[in-house]
């Protein structure tokens, strides 16, 4: 069978049809990356966003069966909030989700990616984690069922601290001795000294955090953690800040200023961005370029029309 593979995600290898390439190559399917106007026998198609393009968009599929799973096909936009319908969930068969990735599909990376734990037991109504994989985080994988031996891996979990194994799980990244980013939010406040310990232990590309809810004051935990941490490189502490969602820009700004002052490096996320007000797209850019954070330290103080 001739199979092509499609993903709305052009920034960052699609796990899902790197399975997807490594199971069908090893039944002797022909796999390539889909292109418009040529024919296939099965095309995968891969959404990440709800707001992109879809892939029959512009010129329709040329194929006898298309595919289509992710999370941007289960979102849809009712009052001007995200509604996630699981229904719509396609999930990889088990002997897919659970194959060695083809990460020759995208050559142009050379990072190991994947997930050791899914689930959150958050439930925040912004995201979409606790409908689509469960409100218990729990292991799906052993490292090595992503990583042979290459030097950076990239996790994608959505909240590994809450796992119940997440000691033994960080001591496998410990060994690994790869050089570990940690791409989505880490729990701040699932931190205490022993798991700060062995974050310590770890290759630290990048930590994660995130402080969505203003209504919550996390100022202690993220001083315990600067605390017990031998990281002190405020870069490689990232925290998503997410604005345009019930917070006003005075909520916003307390919590950039905070995380600053704090030795973090704030970073804005916005709400439905499209529908975003001129403001919280300036507050955006003022935080977020660190030659403009450094150079103006007061956003009321930003003149959004200088280069």
């Amino acid at each position: 069978m001739r199979i092509g593979l499609w993903s709305d995600c052009h920034n960052f290898p699609s796990l899902p049809l790197m399975k997807l390439s490594a199971y069908h190559k090893s039944i002797g399917d022909d796999v390539s990356e889909y292109m418009p106007l040529e024919r296939y026998d099965k095309v995968y198609a891969s959404k990440v966003f709800s707001f992109t393009k879809d892939i029959d968009d512009t010129y329709g599929v040329n194929a006898d069966e298309v595919i289509k799973g992710g999370t941007g096909y289960c979102i849809s936009v009712e009052n001007g909030k995200e509604v996630y319908d699981n229904s719509k969930n396609t999930s990889l068969p088990n002997e897919i989700e659970h194959i060695y990735p083809d990460y020759a599909l995208y050559p142009q990376y050379d990072f190991a990616a994947g997930f050791l734990t899914r689930g959150c037991p958050r439930g925040c109504e912004f995201c979409v984690v606790g409908k689509k994989e469960g409100r218990c985080s729990h292991q799906v994988a052993e490292l090595s069922e992503f990583w042979r031996g290459q030097k950076e891996i990239k996790l994608l979990d959505p909240n590994l601290l809450a796992c119940r194994e997440h000691e033994n799980l960080l001591k496998a990244l410990i060994e690994s001795k790869a050089l570990i980013d940690f791409t989505q939010g880490i729990d701040i406040r699932l931190t205490n000294p022993d798991n700060i310990t062995l974050l310590n232990q770890i290759k630290v590309k990048r930590l994660h955090f995130a402080w969505d809810n203003p209504k919550d004051d996390l100022t202690e935990y993220f001083k315990q953690f600067q605390e017990y941490t031998s990281i002190k490189d405020y870069a490689r502490k990232a925290v998503y800040v997410l604005t345009n969602f019930g917070s006003t820009i005075d909520e916003d700004l307390y919590r950039i200023y905070t995380l600053r002052d704090l030795g973090y490096a704030p970073y804005v996320m916005i709400y439905q961005k499209g529908d975003a007000p001129k403001e919280m797209r300036y507050l955006q850019r003022w935080c977020n370029n660190r030659l403009i954070f450094r150079s103006c330290p007061d956003f009321r103080n930003y003149d959004p029309k200088m280069k």
